[in-house]
């Protein structure tokens, strides 16, 4: 029997070493690690008081009295946030079990694809729960969508004016 083969077997085999990146790596991916958290506390807030709202809204006593359209509507929208409630939390979930794994930099890119899914599932909540609230008020699908539809407008407009522009590769600073 081999060495080798005698220490894997009593458990005493090095395992194999992995490559560090330079700590300049290691930094940035902790920096981009802590935007990510501090970004996915402040939505998880909002969507669990939104989720929570959504949830309680079934046992109110007019909740019987809604049309067919309205409970759909109702039912679309509570799987809407249960989807963006889990997305948001997953990132927290996901770094947890790699952990001590040496996957700093793809956790990061991975919670940061979790963050944007989650926040565009919230968008997406936040526009059905509009739809279905002013439906029941409006009494009507498409004033109600016009609203809606303003509303997801101004969304957009402020997602897109809160980009900074790309910064030039040869005269940028950092």
């Amino acid at each position: 029997m081999t060495a080798t083969r005698r220490q894997r077997e009593e458990g005493t085999a090095r395992r194999p070493r992995v490559s560090c990146p330079p700590e300049g790596d290691w930094e940035r991916a902790n920096r981009r690690w802590q935007e990510v958290l501090q970004g996915t506390r402040v939505a998880r807030t909002g969507v669990r008081i939104l989720f929570g709202f959504l949830l309680s809204l079934a046992f109110t006593f007019g909740f019987r009295e809604l049309g067919g359209f309205d409970h759909g509507l109702y039912v679309v929208t509570v799987v809407l946030a249960a989807s963006s409630t889990a997305a948001l939390i997953a990132p927290v979930s996901l770094h947890r079990c790699l952990r001590g794994m040496r996957l700093k930099e793809e956790v990061v890119i991975a919670a940061g694809r979790l963050m944007v899914c989650g926040m565009v599932l919230l968008t997406l909540t936040i526009a059905y729960t509009l739809m279905l609230i002013f439906n029941v008020v409006l009494g009507s699908a498409a004033a109600a969508g016009m609203v809606v539809g303003g509303a997801m407008l101004l969304f957009a407009l402020s997602c897109l004016r809160g980009r900074a522009p790309a910064r030039s590769q040869e005269g940028g600073s950092r």
